[in-house]
């Protein structure tokens, strides 16, 4: 969520300029999630909403502090109520598949990440949600090909070469699949080093 988080910081204010008193309340919402208040953020957002219930913005964070709470029901919800707003907004879009994803609804996941990369085709976290989903469904082939994708984009990705570094070991591939997880690791990915130890040694 920390990419889709950013953006909305840029894109809240722009789109509260409706009105000055739903851009206060969305304002003291940030900051009370920033500092970790996410019942307060989610009273301020839902102020906002009151006073501009078209506010696709205000929708999409309040579904960000309610998935700080683990309420994915709640994520989808608001997420879904932004998209009717805007049915081009990506960013509510990889916010619902993550909920999805939480929820074990693994092929709703895919279909959001999917819609995700229509609208926005270099966008690695969409490739890398899609690729997590399809491990769930052990589609170890789909994941790797995804896991590639987001690599391409975001060179750097140390969560993709993990990930992408298990899916090969589970197709058996595993001096592949553990060169993967040790660049993983080089890349500050604490966990590859455990995968290491028990699938590389």
């Amino acid at each position: 969520m920390k990419k889709l988080f950013i953006l909305i910081l840029i894109l809240c204010p722009i789109a509260n300029s409706y009105s000055q008193t739903s851009h206060e309340y969305c304002s003291k919402g940030l900051d009370k999630f920033m500092d970790q208040d996410y019942k307060g953020a989610i009273s301020d957002y839902s102020k906002a909403i009151e006073i501009d219930p078209n506010d696709k913005f205000a929708y999409i964070l309040r579904g960000e502090a309610k998935y700080s709470l683990k309420d994915y029901k709640g994520v989808i919800i608001d997420d879904s109520r932004a998209i009717e707003i805007d049915s081009d907004l990506s960013s509510a879009y990889f916010g619902r598949q993550e909920a999805k994803f939480a929820l074990n609804d693994f092929r709703g996941a895919i279909a959001d990440c999917n819609k995700v990369l229509e609208l926005k085709q270099d966008y690695p976290e969409a490739y890398s949600g899609r690729g997590d989903a399809k491990y769930m469904l052990n589609d170890f082939r789909g994941a790797i090909s995804d896991y590639c994708k987001a690599i391409e984009f975001k060179p750097k990705y140390a969560q993709a070469f993990k990930m992408r570094g298990i899916s090969k070991i589970n197709l058996g591939q595993k001096d592949d699949g553990c060169l993967d997880l040790s660049k993983a690791g080089e890349l500050g990915n604490e966990e590859a080093y455990d995968l290491i130890k028990k699938y590389c040694q």
